[in-house]
């Protein structure tokens, strides 16, 4: 006879498994802080490679422009504004990366302790099952 809520909990399980399971156990294997740092140095570097290819690109589409008239002063004020934005965009990053990642494993971690307790209330169901037979 076919259990109702055996088959619902296997549907669930199954679905889980196929969408969420393989990255969720391998995020949920770190420890939060080290998940959330080692992604957060991450997308600080393709922040850094982001800016330095886009302050690249910038100066050399207006390298003459920016070449006239240039002085010391001028080209000094240039780099400590570019450094300032720059300084100022890897702190925004760094915050929101490091709060999107910690969000990220949390919500992982939940997921895999219900997925654990679901299979272990199916095993439970199939041995009951078995105890009856």
């Amino acid at each position: 006879m076919l259990d109702k809520k055996r088959i619902r909990l296997m549907t669930r399980t199954a679905i889980y498994e196929k969408k969420h399971a393989e990255e969720d156990i391998k995020i949920s294997t770190y420890y939060k802080k080290d998940y959330a740092s080692l992604n957060t140095w991450i997308t600080l570097i393709w922040i850094t490679v982001g800016y330095v290819l886009a302050a690249g690109l910038f100066l050399l589409c207006t390298a003459d422009s920016v070449m006239e008239g240039l002085t010391i002063v001028k080209l000094i004020l240039l780099a400590a504004i570019a450094l300032g934005f720059y300084l100022v965009l890897l702190i925004v990053y760094g915050i929101g990366a490091g709060n999107f990642y910690r969000k990220k494993h949390g919500r992982a971690k939940h997921r895999v302790k219900r997925y654990y307790r679901e299979l272990s209330r199916l095993e439970k169901m199939y041995k009951k099952e078995k105890d009856r037979s």
